[in-house]
């Protein structure tokens, strides 16, 4: 979409921006102890009693600012909370960048990242995931005048908007590489510091393209009201990971408070709050990366 004029553009990116505080009613609250689960909770970890808990509020409908204007809701804080209880745990949500999450959970200034974390090979030897949810990647365009985009190797030559410390972004500059390989346009790779960023680089003609994991591309396109449109279908499928610092004795815990939100339903009753039950697994792991 052609921006034309200045008030265009600025009455437009304050609409993109302004949709991450639609919401649901969200269903995730604290669920009952399980006291198996609760057994296996390290010492240390039931003597502090409050979990910390880190995501990058900028990836609606998984993670995200409420209309109060402070308040991280979603579908992983639904989930985080409800896994605190039945651990017999609190769980303090709060907002950091997503590049800074990791590093925040070696430092221990977290003790869990739920942020739509990717769980890769990579990822995985610096902290532990628990699979919980399966995720692909999309793109979206103007649906105006957008790209017709199938595929990568449908990036060269144009300028993509992804949030730092992505998936998309390690995506789409190994494929700018390839297009140069192959004696084509390289792809310009856009880097923001969160998905508002670069939802809004797209809404403004900074980019032709945006990528985001499928659930929240969709959630995307929905919340832009006719201005954005997918295209093409998504692709790399892989597992989400509750991220876990080494060492903690944390792992087993939750991987086991999910089986049992999942025995008890309270797992999918979160996913259908946000739309977006089609990512459900049933087979949790504890460091399930595909690759």
């Amino acid at each position: 979409m052609m921006v034309k004029t200045a008030g265009l553009a600025t009455a437009l990116a304050v609409a993109l921006a302004a949709m991450v505080v639609v919401a649901p009613q969200a269903s995730g609250g604290r669920t009952g102890v399980v006291q198996s689960v609760a057994a296996e909770v390290p010492a240390a970890v039931k003597k502090k009693g409050v979990l910390v808990v880190a995501a990058d509020a900028t990836y609606a409908p998984n993670e995200f600012i409420a209309s109060n204007g402070k308040t991280v809701v979603g579908m992983d804080p639904d989930l985080a909370n409800a896994l605190g209880g039945a651990m017999g745990l609190k769980m303090k949500i709060v907002n950091a960048t997503f590049d800074t999450i990791i590093p925040g959970l070696q430092s221990h200034k977290y003790d869990l990242g739920m942020s739509s974390f990717t769980d890769t090979k990579a990822r995985q030897k610096v902290v532990d995931f628990v699979t919980y949810f399966s995720a692909g990647t999309s793109f979206y365009v103007p649906a105006e005048g957008g790209q017709a985009i199938t595929s990568l190797g449908d990036l060269c030559g144009q300028t993509v908007a992804v949030e730092r410390g992505t998936t998309q972004a390690t995506d789409a500059t190994t494929q700018s590489a390839a297009c140069k390989k192959a004696g084509k346009k390289a792809v310009t790779v856009s880097v923001y510091p969160d998905q508002n960023a670069a939802n809004l680089a797209l809404s403004s003609g900074r980019a032709q393209i945006g990528m985001a994991d499928s659930p929240v591309a969709a959630y995307i396109v929905k919340q832009s009201k006719g201005r954005f449109k997918l295209s093409g279908k998504p692709y790399g499928t892989a597992p989400y990971g509750i991220a876990i610092p080494k060492g903690t004795g944390l792992d087993k815990p939750i991987l086991d408070a999910l089986k049992a939100l999942m025995k008890n339903g309270s797992y999918k009753s979160i996913l259908s709050t946000w739309g977006i039950e089609q990512g459900a697994i049933s087979n949790p792991k504890i460091n399930g990366a595909i690759s």
